[in-house]
């Protein structure tokens, strides 16, 4: 992520009222976002990626009890003290249990929903109800360690190269509870307009296909796919942006 001085240049310097607040993936933080700050920024758009608890250059404020309640608080808190309204929330992979929940208790100052390749869970789900074979190997992981930190998973195998070290070093174990908590949703499911962005380069397990089918099959979704493996504000930002100045505009 840029340093602190050019992330609030980015904020401060967008020549438009766009704002798109992103709800980052497990083990990741807001850092990983890099690449898409330039092109936000060159956009008109004003890109705000806070990291979560325990996460990226907040790593030292992990411990056990840190779940998905917690990361939906990081994220109410950054739309109260910088007081966002009428903006875009994005939530990518684990992010968009992340968003969902944050929707649910403001949904009134947000304009839209995206998902990029993202879980969208309903009511009582938790990322592991949604992803039942990641169940056993994340618990069985936790045992061979400490008990509570997931270690990350693989990195897409298209990631280039000079990207690998920077991403590597950076990624920090996940708490457990984080994908065992249920999403508990205090005003039911969504009105807000949805957009779900699928990268079509999947894994075998093709983890995400269940949420493309479901947003082109629900109303109130448009649906979008992306030549990109799990994670295209890395591999893939231009064509990332590209997808995200169709929704937004």
């Amino acid at each position: 992520m840029p340093g602190n001085d050019k992330f609030m240049d980015a904020v401060m310097s967008a020549s438009s009222d766009k704002t798109i607040l992103v709800c980052h993936g497990a083990w990741s933080g807001g850092w990983s976002w890099k690449k898409m700050f330039p092109l936000m920024q060159a956009a008109g758009y004003r890109l705000v990626v806070p990291t979560y608890t325990g996460l990226g250059e907040r790593e030292h404020l992990a411990h056990p009890a840190i779940d998905l309640e917690t990361h939906i608080q990081d994220i109410l808190s950054v739309i109260k003290f910088e007081n966002l309204s009428d903006f875009i929330l994005l939530g990518h992979s684990y992010g968009g249990m992340v968003a969902t929940g944050v929707a649910d208790r403001c949904r009134d100052r947000i304009s839209q929903l995206v998902y990029l390749d993202a879980f969208v869970p309903r009511d009582g789900q938790s990322l592991l109800d949604l992803n039942e074979p990641a169940r056993a190997g994340m618990e069985a992981l936790t045992k061979s360690g400490d008990g509570w930190r997931v270690p990350p998973n693989p990195t897409p195998p298209d990631t280039p190269a000079a990207d690998l070290d920077w991403l590597i070093r950076r990624r920090v174990p996940m708490p457990l509870k984080c994908f065992q908590m249920k999403l508990k949703l205090t005003n039911g499911e969504t009105a807000l307009p949805r957009s779900y962005i699928y990268a079509t380069r999947i894994t075998p397990a093709d983890t995400f296909g269940q949420f493309s089918k479901r947003a082109q099959s629900e109303d109130g979704w448009r649906h979008f796919e992306i030549d990109a493996s799990h994670s295209p504000h890395v591999t893939a930002p231009d064509a990332l942006m590209g997808v995200l100045r169709k929704i937004v505009e």
